[in-house]
């Protein structure tokens, strides 16, 4: 067994925006996905929109500076910078649904390994179906990265050979990053990117529990 330290929601939310190039427009989904937002590498110049309206949303605020009529989809206070705007539902979603977005950030209950995502309800009686604009984002942006915990409670994969919850959209995903590894994501199946220190390659394989060229 290998001995190796997952990431924390920080160091997964830094991870992904190390990825981000510089000038795209990036929608940040609700959940672990909106702490991107604080992890911006200087001097970098991307600009972030939140599907409830905002183009040009920065970081959380600090405490006391608070403003709860400046919410992002999830509801969390947030901060606009320099030349940031507010609009409409409607003209989000046009945003969104016009492939005016270069990346999207979701994250998911299960992805498969090439690329179908499912991240809007568990089919599980009681659930409380969450679709929000997910659709929209799956098609609508050039890139739809994946951000989650690798294993569920049950300490089961989340990524699948097949997604068993109700799909958002077929072959969007093409990262997948998660607490002890990042992946991309194609037809071709998975390519393994990076890896926790310390974690190995084969108690890797375990844990995913689908092949991966590495």
């Amino acid at each position: 067994m290998s001995s190796y330290q997952k990431r924390s929601k920080d160091e997964l939310a830094r991870r992904v925006a190390q990825d981000i190039p510089d000038g795209a427009y990036v929608n940040l989904g609700i959940g672990q996905p909106t702490a991107v937002a604080n992890h911006i590498p200087p001097g970098r110049e991307i600009i972030l929109h939140s599907e409830n309206g905002i183009l040009g949303m920065g970081p959380a605020p600090a405490a006391g500076q608070e403003d709860y009529d400046l919410i992002n989809a999830g509801k969390q206070p947030v901060t606009l910078r320099p030349g940031g705007a507010f609009f409409h539902h409607a003209d989000s979603f046009a945003m969104m649904r016009g492939g005016h977005l270069d990346v999207c950030v979701l994250g998911a209950f299960q992805v498969s390994v090439t690329g179908d995502l499912a991240n809007w309800s568990t089919g599980e009686a009681g659930a409380i179906p969450a679709v929000g604009g997910a659709m929209d984002l799956a098609v609508g942006a050039r890139q739809t990265w994946v951000m989650m915990d690798l294993l569920t409670r049950a300490g089961e994969s989340k990524i699948v050979a097949r997604c068993s919850y109700p799909l958002t959209a077929i072959g969007c995903v093409r990262r997948i990053y998660t607490d002890l590894a990042t992946f991309a994501c194609s037809p071709q199946g998975l390519r393994l990117i990076d890896r926790v220190e310390g974690l190995s390659l084969d108690e890797l394989r375990r844990l995913v529990g689908q092949p991966f060229a590495a």
